[in-house]
């Protein structure tokens, strides 16, 4: 443990450690994905696949390792006990921060098949992470303003088309879709802009895990509801890194797939629509119920 230097010499010291595994894991995993690249077709894909999953889940591994080294964290973690390695999973979370991420992954890598996450479209130009995302088929999607989608309704029927592809390459081997249903990261100005109802969330959106319930539903062994709480409020990237995240509270509970949800048609049934809204609002209400009884029982 690293905890007892100053946090700006924890931060460079994680830091240069995060890039040093970087540097080592990628290369081997664009290799992998060059070669999958010149022979595409599918009994070659589901050899070569559990091999760049290996790779993605040993780079994730170093990563935790560093964190286990510089952060001095208390982890409170409840619900991740008998999950599948070989099933498949929707993972559902709230969302504060890039270091969810991080978190997700340290605590579901060898628990449940790998975390792959829709990205949003720019971040394909990340220096070497975004060829690692692509390497590892991790969907990257145009998000659009619903006025640019009430001008041109054909966008959303594009961006249906680029997640239903993604969702079909997931099909092929066990793997963990990780949806935020909020859609960006929660800050108290979103929040009331959107005057969402929730006192720890932003409203969340039905479309994406629509969508991956109609393509995949039939896979799915459960939907892993997360919810993820920072007593000393989410920190931001660089103040992970400085060892300055001193506990974090992770709450996983294994929801059924609603399966008469997942055959209908989301995108034309103005109906469907409504009850996956009602679903997951449900949903969200007890999250948020979890989120204040969490700070709530530290509060006092």
């Amino acid at each position: 443990m690293l905890s007892f230097l100053p946090a700006p010499l924890i931060g460079l010291i994680a830091s240069a450690l995060l890039v040093l595994n970087t540097l080592f894991w990628v290369p081997i995993l664009l290799l992998l994905a060059v070669v999958r690249l010149i022979l595409p077709w599918p009994p070659f894909r589901r050899r070569l696949d559990p091999l760049l999953v290996r790779v993605a889940e040993a780079w994730i591994s170093g990563n935790s390792g560093w964190m286990a080294l510089t952060q001095k964290t208390s982890w409170d973690v409840d619900g991740i006990a008998g999950l599948d390695p070989h099933g498949w999973y929707l993972v559902n979370a709230n969302h504060q921060s890039w270091v969810d991420i991080l978190v997700l992954q340290r605590l579901l890598t060898y628990r449940i098949p790998l975390l792959k996450f829709f990205l949003k479209q720019q971040l394909r130009w990340v220096p070497v992470i975004g060829l690692a995302w692509w390497a590892l088929d991790f969907p990257f999607m145009r998000r659009h303003s619903e006025q640019q989608l009430a001008l041109h309704p054909e966008l959303r029927a594009r961006d249906q088309a680029a997640t239903r592809k993604a969702c079909e390459k997931f099909a092929l081997i066990p793997t963990s879709v990780v949806n935020f249903s909020e859609g960006t990261r929660f800050t108290v100005a979103k929040q009331q802009r959107q005057r969402s109802p929730y006192r720890h969330l932003l409203r969340p959106k039905a479309g994406g895990i629509a969508l991956a319930l109609n393509v995949m539903g039939d896979k799915f062994a459960a939907i892993l509801d997360v919810t993820i709480v920072y007593p000393g409020g989410a920190p931001n990237f660089w103040q992970f890194l400085c060892g300055r995240m001193a506990s974090v509270q992770v709450r996983v509970q294994s929801l059924p797939v609603p399966r008469h949800l997942a055959s209908a048609d989301y995108a034309n049934d103005p109906a469907v629509r409504e009850a996956f809204q009602q679903w997951l609002q449900q949903i969200w209400k007890d999250k948020d119920a979890q989120i204040e009884a969490l700070l709530a029982k530290r509060r006092s």
